[in-house]
């Protein structure tokens, strides 16, 4: 079973990232030690796609160098 989207934006939130806003239903995350930052779109109660899930989990890797 799919994880939702606010299990992502929870991970995110405990690994240190912030939420910089967005348009709709896209969030963009900001973390000092990433490089890029990191959008998810959708509402919170939606099942997570893979590509978000492998970008959140690369994500935090690289956050935690």
């Amino acid at each position: 079973m799919p994880r939702k989207i606010s299990d992502l934006i929870r991970d995110l939130q405990r690994a240190g990232f912030v939420n910089r806003g967005g348009k709709g239903d896209h969030r963009n995350f900001v973390h000092p030690n990433v490089t890029k930052p990191i959008t998810i779109s959708g509402k919170e109660g939606d099942d997570a796609k893979h590509y978000q899930e492998k970008a959140i989990r690369l994500a935090i890797e690289e956050a935690k160098r």
